[in-house]
């Protein structure tokens, strides 16, 4: 190298790293945009605050209380501003820049808005500007002019919001403006104790530490608590929880709330009700005053405190600030104004938006809370449901990604559940601890850890043991042992001659076959069943016959022709015509005979009762016997009444089949090719139950009955059929009650008339031209059940 440019070598680079100082941050590399101004501009009815940024602004904002408005910027710088700005309107006190660190390095931009008065808010951003507008709504309240003095704080109940509920919940507590701090000698480091007294009817609540407490107070609803966050100090108290049970503190809980730089210690105080108080700073703590008649004035802004890296207060509405997107958090009190919010819009590329308003599920239980994310990234995501629900959270390797969401007023724990499944994702709760992994990673810990769990549970030395049942089959209790009892290395061996068990395997195993054992082998109770059958048969037969016949005769013996040529004698009578044909004029002799039933006598109607019983004959004739008239009327009334009873009993166990039959088997006889087989048909009475008692003390049958019986009369070569009458039924009675389980009724009815064609239908005359019979037979059916449970 030549020797003037060796020594002007060194000069150059000095000038080169000059300008590199001096150009903006912005132009230099890795280094974040920053905040380069924050302007106010005021109106008779609103106030504006505007954030100028060098680079484009994402912000997330949410509510800690009723009059304080916290507002991050990730990604800028804000060191370069005044940590308190006193904007001093109707609408804003003051306004609080803090530089913080989040935990992955990244930097973040804080603004907390203390406002004057309950009014609602707009926040939107523009180009690299964000806007907060605070406006009044109209209520014509003149603003105080810039660089005036801060506004004495109004009450709340000085100005209606836009949003109020008919009948609002009593306002939150708030704090009186407290007496100013004196300058402490040296920042506390450590809490060493808390303690209370009442007097007067005021409780004071006393925090001692080493040194002047740099602290912040916030309230959270749903249960209502107020909140002491103590910047730099550690919480070595002996014990966490003191308990109070003075109105309106009901106990103290006292931890640590961050253990890395910067600590911060958190005092909760839980509350019986909302109460005002007021806090006084001392050069060794402070304490909390809660007394009656103090005004519940707004509390004015948080002392200025140095611009220092401090967590943010959380509570179940307070949302973590996101890599990008927007997220709303907003304390439930019915006396807040919803605020009029103006969303961005998003590009037509953006990511599958969820939405999901508000459940009354009841297995949802957290804190309703409003998220807006545009392509979050689930990691800060979880972190913020780590401040939301106060657990620590675990998230596995390989769970990434990014998600797009719009939730208002949902439970946390719905909010949690639905960006899960939207992500394949689980969680498991070990204590205090979420566990947020993906569902296969979980799958597999819980089938290892299964596994696991079994190769523990079959370690060890096995034990045998005899078991002698005393009621028990060992047969049957074999399967339920091994089902229930044993483990995968335990083996049962049955003696049956002695009805003895002798079971190997572990120590706890052969225990749990113990127990099982003395439960299943005891002694069954019996149940009696009997069984009622009952066949009844009712008939009647009436029949009704007539018989009549005449004959009339003009002949010449009898001198009574006709003294025609033609016709000179006629005969005419009603006697069937004879086989042969024709009719004899008079070879019988009929005009001598008389009497029913007289040979070679015939009837005009012949239509007597079949197998009459009784009859009454009438023959009639004139005194020369040329016309005789015989009748005759037979009828037969025949009445049955028959009844069969047959009842089978048996006894059997509880859950035990039992069967009784009685009857005759009927042989039947069968030949093919030349080999005669015979085989043999039950024609019996049988019963068969099994019994079943249940807790009340009622009975549960399952019951089949047959009745069977051979029938004689009806032989079909040679061989009798049977007579079929069965039930079969489950069915539920009370011990010794009877039930009806069955019944049939038939009842046949017959009625047949003979008659002559024509003059049957003559009027009173046409029964002398027919016959009738009838016949009616009724059988009828019931099959009765008794259970009897025999107690010892």
């Amino acid at each position: 190298m030549r020797p003037d440019l060796r020594r002007a070598l060194p000069h150059a680079l000095l000038a080169l790293c000059a300008i590199a100082a001096a150009l903006p941050a912005t132009a230099q590399e890795g280094a974040p945009p920053a905040i380069s101004d924050i302007r106010q501009e005021t109106t008779e009815l609103s106030t504006r605050l505007i954030v100028e940024c060098q680079g484009p602004i994402a912000y997330t904002y949410y509510s800690p209380d009723p009059l304080t408005l916290v507002v991050d910027i990730p990604g800028v710088d804000a060191s370069q501003l005044p940590s308190r700005v006193e904007v001093g309107t109707r609408e804003v006190e003051s306004l609080r820049i803090t530089q913080m660190a989040r935990a992955d390095g990244r930097s973040l931009a804080r603004l907390e808005v203390r406002l004057a008065s309950l009014v609602p808010y707009q926040i939107f951003s523009k180009d690299r500007q964000l806007h907060l507008l605070f406006e009044r709504g109209g209520s014509g309240a003149e603003a105080a002019p810039p660089g005036a003095p801060t506004a004495a704080p109004l009450p709340v109940e000085a100005e209606e919001p836009a949003f109020v509920e008919e009948a609002p919940r009593p306002p939150a507590p708030v704090r009186q403006a407290p007496a100013p701090r004196s300058t402490p000698t040296a920042p506390a480091s450590r809490l060493l104790g808390v303690s209370h007294s009442v007097r007067g009817g005021s409780l004071t609540v006393s925090v001692e530490a080493d040194g002047a407490l740099d602290y912040q107070d916030f309230f959270l609803p749903n249960p209502d608590r107020l909140v002491f966050d103590f910047m730099g100090v550690s919480a070595s108290l002996p014990s966490g929880r003191v308990s109070i049970g003075a109105e309106p503190v009901r106990q103290v809980r006292v931890a640590q709330f961050s253990a890395d730089s910067p600590k911060v210690a958190r005092m909760v105080l839980d509350l019986a009700e909302r109460s005002p108080y007021q806090v006084v700073p001392t050069a060794s703590g402070l304490q909390v005053v809660f007394g009656e008649g103090a005004a519940p004035d707004p509390a004015p802004m948080a002392a200025m405190r140095p611009a220092q890296a401090e967590p943010a207060p959380v509570d179940p509405y307070a949302i973590e600030p996101m890599g990008s997107g927007i997220q709303l958090a907003r304390d439930l009190d019915p006396q807040l104004p919803m605020p009029a919010l103006q969303e961005p819009a998003l590009p037509p590329d953006a990511p599958k938006v969820i939405v999901a308003e508000g459940s009354d599920d009841p297995k949802w239980t957290g804190h309703p809370i409003s998220l807006d994310f545009k392509d979050g990234d689930l990691q800060d995501i979880f972190r913020l449901f780590a401040d939301i629900t106060g657990l620590n959270v675990v998230i596995n390797p390989g769970v990434s990604g990014r998600v797009t969401l719009v939730l208002k007023e949902v439970p946390w724990d719905q909010a949690l559940d639905l960006i899960l499944k939207v992500n394949n994702l689980g969680y498991v709760i070990e204590d205090n601890v979420l566990r947020i992994a993906t569902l296969a990673d979980l799958q597999r810990e819980e089938s290892e850890r299964r596994k696991l769990a079994e190769e523990r549970a079959l370690a060890g030395d096995l034990e045998t043991q005899q078991f002698r049942l005393s009621y028990a089959k060992g047969g049957d209790l074999q399967p339920t042992l091994e089902k229930v009892a044993l483990s995968a290395r335990g083996t049962i061996t049955l003696d049956a001659r002695t009805n003895t068990m002798i079971i190997s395997d572990l120590p706890a195993n052969i225990a749990q076959a113990r127990e099982l054992i003395a439960d299943l082998d005891t002694s069954t109770p019996q149940v009696e069943i009997e069984s009622r059958i009952v066949v009844t048969t009712r008939n009647f037969t009436r029949d009704i016959g007539i018989q009549w016949g005449f004959s009339s005769r003009q002949i010449p013996p009898l001198g009574n022709t006709t003294n025609r040529a033609f016709p000179n004698s006629i005969i005419i009578n009603g006697q069937g015509v004879p086989s042969l044909g024709g009719l004899s004029a008079d070879q019988l002799a009929l005009g001598t005979d008389a009497g029913i039933g007289t040979e070679g006598r015939g009837y005009a109607v012949n239509l007597p009762a079949s197998g009459f019983t009784s009859a009454l004959g009438v023959s009639l004739g004139n005194i020369i016997g040329s016309f005789n008239l015989d009748a005759a009327l037979t009828a037969l009334e025949r009445q049955g009444r028959g009844r069969l009873l047959s009842s089978p009993k048996v006894t059997t166990q509880n859950n035990q089949s039992a069967e009784i039959k009685q009857g005759v088997q009927i042989p039947i006889q069968t030949v093919a090719n030349n080999t005669v087989t015979v085989q043999f048909q039950d024609a019996v009475l049988t019963l068969e139950v099994t019994p079943q008692i249940t807790a009340e003390g009622t009975v549960i049958l399952d019951v089949e009955v047959e009745n069977n019986s051979a029938d004689f009369a009806n032989l079909v070569q040679g061989i009798p059929p049977i007579l079929t009458q069965s039930a079969s039924t489950n069915v539920l009675v009370a011990d010794g009650d009877t039930a009806v389980i069955g019944g049939i009724y038939q009842s046949q009815e017959q009625t047949t008339r003979n008659r002559v064609p024509f003059f049957s239908k003559i009027p009173i005359l046409g029964l002398l031209f027919r016959n009738d019979f009838v016949t009616t037979q009724n059988n009828e059916l019931l099959i009765f059940i008794t259970p009897r449970i025999i107690k010892r």
